[in-house]
């Protein structure tokens, strides 16, 4: 026929950069003797040139008067061809099969366009989309206020658990371009958000998608290749990427593409150096945010103020810090600074009265920043001996005009309170205590800590106990697990007062959102250590209601801090979990169960028995990676005492004793542990009784027990 004649295919030149791949199409050429317009023309239908009979208009429109046939169903009682659609139809150009793809060759391909392989026409578009611009605006949050923990709630309540490849490529595409400690945050935000919210296969995937990117992403950010591979470095120094992801990844690359380049680096240019877990870790971390850092700033834009008065000039200084959580730190700098030099007070005083009024610092930031003046002004009073005074008079203007609510303060009392600690003897206790603990962290050497505590006893040693801890948790939580493991068991060794430790763990808690400039789980963390604390029987649970009494509620990262404990203590199986919450000596220590253990410990016990050394012996209890559950060794020390009247084994727990192995609340478990099973014991052995209350006296001779115990009132206190 003459119209066959005149039909021709056209397929594409090159079968990679065809959008429709295996689909031919065909393109009708109409004579112009005949109709202005074929059917089957691709000639929109609106264009005023090519008129449209009422016919095919109704085609296109979808009209109801005709019945739908799908692309097999005959008409007129023959089959529709293949191709473009057959005779009447419009097919081929405008519709497109569900199995079709697009191609990435393709000139107009865009990459945005596809939902993990798929087009946007798919029935999950949608959610992808709201996804996204949910993940972009939680990221910008969280660059803005710091909250990892507001992040993970937002992602839980979004759901979208499959799309979450999406926010961590998101999230590092985000941090390239921004400074370092928001790099820093980007990367802690991973390690918060992995296995709770994201999965490994989402972290992977996302990863996976962002070093395919690379290329495009170097046109924009030069220095693609040397922050990705340092974000895939310490993905694998914080444990949430296998080393081996590294290597099976660069198989899937093309070695001249841009994230082979990133997986090189990040193997040999930052994994394959020595020490470079640490390097790794301060790269971000340390450089533009840490607190004295912040506050340096502070200082010198509030003197660079004083001297040429340039409002302006201050408030941008302000807002390039970046941390309006930490807004109470100008206020009080400014306080310290109106009351040291009286000339520059008004000056002062506009200013903050002006950044209050534009909103650059809100109220609670303002009220906080007074209390914290208010608590020490003891301080500031042994170099300024009216501060106090001057204090009073700073709150009274501001109050007067309008923009402090003084009655939200703290109390400021007329009279200063007696100094129990020079500011000096202070100081020089913080740097040796930091001392101390750098080399037990490196040492464990918990016997040693105590014995350069001992040097510093003194009327005032409560206050520097309380000092002491709060150094030690805070050197803990920016360290990894091992450490945070060892400071558990150091608190529990110590044997300090609980009033001490209450007051301790007062002071993390009110200088936790400082603290959150360094480490922003730190609300996680300090609740970790708080109930470790209370299973360890450092603090009893009610004095957990003493601790939350020195803040009071209208601290919020105080009363977070303490709901979390709660929450932990109360869980089903708490004391197991808590006790293994960082591992047990680190991540390196063997995870054994209760059963096993004890095995273990009657092994170690039979051998040392059996002629044994004694550091042999030590050594394998160390291994066991359980210093909560020494009191087991103890317990079956005691019975291998009883029974074989050994003195060999009592020798081994008095060395384990001496060398702080085996701690005195450990000691007292073991003793009433026996206590409790006496009866039993004396089935097999009739004078183990006796035998006991023999242990008993000599244990109180040796220092194992302190002189009140007893095993009657510990064991049938309650009969």
């Amino acid at each position: 026929m003459e119209s066959n004649d005149r039909t021709q295919s056209i397929q594409s030149p090159s079968q990679g950069t065809d959008p429709f791949p295996g689909t031919q199409l065909k393109v009708k050429v109409s004579l112009p003797r005949k109709s202005p317009i074929s059917p089957r023309s691709p000639i929109s239908p609106g264009s005023p040139r090519s008129p449209v009979s009422p016919r095919v208009q109704g085609k296109l429109k979808g009209s109801p008067h005709k019945k739908d046939r799908g692309s097999n169903s005959p008409r007129d009682g023959h089959p529709k061809k293949g191709g473009a659609g057959g005779k009447g139809t419009w097919g081929g150009l405008l519709d497109v099969d569900d199995k079709s793809k697009l191609d990435p060759d393709d000139p107009n391909y865009d990459s945005s366009n596809e939902q993990d392989g798929a087009s946007n026409t798919r029935p999950g578009s949608f959610e992808f989309a709201l996804y996204k611009k949910k993940a972009t605006a939680i990221i910008e949050e969280y660059f803005s206020i710091g909250d990892a923990s507001t992040v993970k709630d937002e992602l839980k309540d979004l759901d979208m658990p499959n799309y979450n490849y999406y926010f961590v490529k998101k999230l590092l595409n985000m941090a390239m371009d921004r400074p370092d400690n928001e790099k820093e945050m980007a990367a802690v935000l991973l390690s918060t958000l992995y296995s709770d919210i994201i999965k490994p296969q989402q972290l992977y995937k996302g990863l996976h998608k962002l070093l395919e990117s690379a290329d495009d992403l170097i046109v924009d950010t030069p220095d693609t290749v040397d922050v990705l591979s340092l974000f895939i470095a310490r993905a694998v120094v914080d444990d949430i990427l296998p080393p081996a992801f590294v290597t099976k990844e660069m198989a899937y690359l093309p070695k001249d593409s841009k994230g082979f380049e990133i997986l090189k680096q990040a193997e040999k240019g930052y994994l394959g150096t020595p020490h470079h877990a640490e390097v790794i870790e301060r790269r971000w971390a340390s450089k533009n945010k840490s607190v004295e850092n912040v506050k340096d700033k502070i200082i010198e834009l509030l003197q660079e103020y004083i001297t040429n008065g340039d409002t302006e000039e201050a408030f941008r200084c302000m807002k390039d810090l970046k941390v309006p959580f930490f807004h109470h730190e100008i206020v009080k700098r400014v306080l310290v600074m109106a009351i040291e030099k009286t000339q520059a007070e008004d000056l002062l005083l506009d200013l903050l009265k002006e950044v209050c009024e534009k909103g650059l610092i809100n109220a609670s930031q303002v009220s906080k920043g007074y209390d914290r003046m208010i608590d020490s002004i003891d301080d500031l009073t042994l170099d300024v001996p009216k501060a106090r005074e001057k204090l009073h008079h700073l709150i009274t203007r501001a109050a007067s005009e309008g923009w402090l609510c003084a009655s939200s303060l703290k109390s400021l009392s007329t009279s200063p309170k007696n100094q129990s600690l020079k500011e000096s003897v202070i100081r020089n206790f913080k740097a040796k205590a930091q001392s101390i603990l750098q080399e037990y962290f490196m040492s464990g050497d918990i016997y040693e800590v105590k014995s350069c505590l001992e040097t510093d006893k003194d009327a005032n040693s409560g206050q520097l106990n309380s000092i002491f801890i709060k150094k030690l948790v805070t050197l803990a939580m920016d360290r990894k697990n091992r450490e945070k493991e060892m400071a558990s068991v150091l608190l529990s060794s110590l044997s300090f007062p609980a009033e001490d430790i209450v007051n301790g763990f007062s002071l993390l808690v009110e200088s936790a959102e400082d603290t959150s400039l360094d480490n922003p789980v730190v609300v996680e963390d300090l609740a970790l250590f708080l109930a470790r604390a209370v299973v360890d029987e450092a603090l009893a649970p009610q004095q957990l209601d003493e601790v939350e009494a020195r803040f009071g509620e209208s601290d919020p990262v105080g009363t977070k801090v303490l709901q979390m404990a709660r929450s932990l203590l109360k869980a089903r199986l708490s004391g197991e979990r808590i006790l293994r919450c960082w591992g047990g000596w680190g991540n390196n220590s063997p995870r054994w169960a209760v059963e096993d253990v004890k095995d273990k410990i009657a092994k170690l016990l039979e051998e040392y028995e059996s002629g044994g050394g004694s550091r042999e012996a030590r050594r394998c209890i160390k291994e066991l990676g359980m210093p909560f559950f020494h009191h087991e060794v103890v317990k079956k020390a005691l019975v291998v005492v009883i029974e074989k009247r050994s003195e060999r084994t009592w020798r081994l727990l008095d060395e384990c004793f001496d060398s702080c192995l085996i701690t005195t609340e450990q000691m007292m478990k073991g003793f009433m542990r026996i206590g409790e099973s006496i009866e039993d014991l004396a089935l097999d052995v009739p004078d183990a009784e006796k035998q006991f209350l023999a242990c008993i006296e000599r244990a109180k001779a040796a220092g194992w027990l302190d002189n009140s115990f007893s095993y009657r009132n510990s064991a049938h206190g309650e009969k």
